[in-house]
């Protein structure tokens, strides 16, 4: 089940396992974040798409929110293996299933506005000629718009979606507003925002979005800040529940 170098993680608030790897992969509290945020459907006849799904985390982290199916897309081959490998561990091959493919060729399993839900945590930073890599490639990938970019997920998240399905992303504050531009820009309809906080005097350092395809351009609610430190640099009881369950 193992390669080298891989190890098992586990969600402790949901008994999820996750094959992880810090040479190549390993999911942060952005993936568990946006997986507690999304809404699914909970009947058997829908479907959840997660793109640049990395090692499976978001779509694993969502499968007990719904008794329908998740697709999981991801372009690098060893990330989405070890997805699909997390995906058998957890005994969830009949619910979860992982292409390992670019996002943009995804409608070559999937049809056009077939989903339900669409979640997403893209790459964050532009791939900027002066931009600062990592010197890992795996790492480099799934960071930076190398090789997709957030034009090209948020076009292919409001094909996929059904009139009023929704998408979930969570990105940069700094990206916020090109997120929006694009998102009006196709079809997609900002419902809910929720900034989060790495500490109670810090700027936030991730927003999460919720969004309905072809909804009403207004009503747009921005909830509570979720702030995940306190002073001492231990979860605070909302972010600990969310990784540990309500006896952190």
């Amino acid at each position: 089940m193992l390669k080298s170098g891989e190890r098992i993680d586990q969600l402790y608030s949901q008994s999820v396992q996750i094959i992880q790897s810090p040479d190549v992969f390993s999911f942060s509290l952005d993936a568990v974040l946006l997986a507690d945020f999304a809404k699914l459907p909970v009947r058997n006849r829908s479907l959840t798409v997660d793109l640049c799904a990395g090692n499976g985390a978001v779509g694993l982290f969502m499968s007990h929110k719904t008794h329908g199916k998740i697709v999981e897309v991801e372009i690098q081959p060893r990330l989405a293996d070890m997805a699909k490998r997390s995906v058998e561990l957890n005994q969830l091959s009949d619910q979860i299933s992982v292409y390992p493919q670019d996002l943009a060729t995804v409608f070559n399993h999937l049809k056009k506005d077939s989903a339900d839900v669409v979640t997403c945590n893209p790459p964050y930073f532009e791939n900027l000629p002066a931009s600062k890599k990592n010197d890992n490639p795996y790492l480099t990938i799934a960071r930076h718009e190398v090789k997709t970019t957030l034009k090209t997920v948020v076009d292919v998240t409001s094909q996929l979606l059904k009139m009023n399905g929704k998408a979930y992303f969570v990105h940069r504050p700094d990206r916020l507003l090109d997120l929006l531009a694009l998102m009006q820009s196709h079809r997609l309809a900002p419902k809910r925002l929720r900034f989060v906080y790495p500490k109670a005097n810090k700027e936030a350092n991730m927003v999460l979005v919720e969004a309905i395809k072809d909804g009403q351009p207004d009503g747009l609610r921005v909830m509570p800040p979720m702030t995940v430190y306190d002073e001492q640099g231990e979860y605070l009881p909302e972010v600990g529940a969310i990784l540990f369950g309500d006896k952190h």
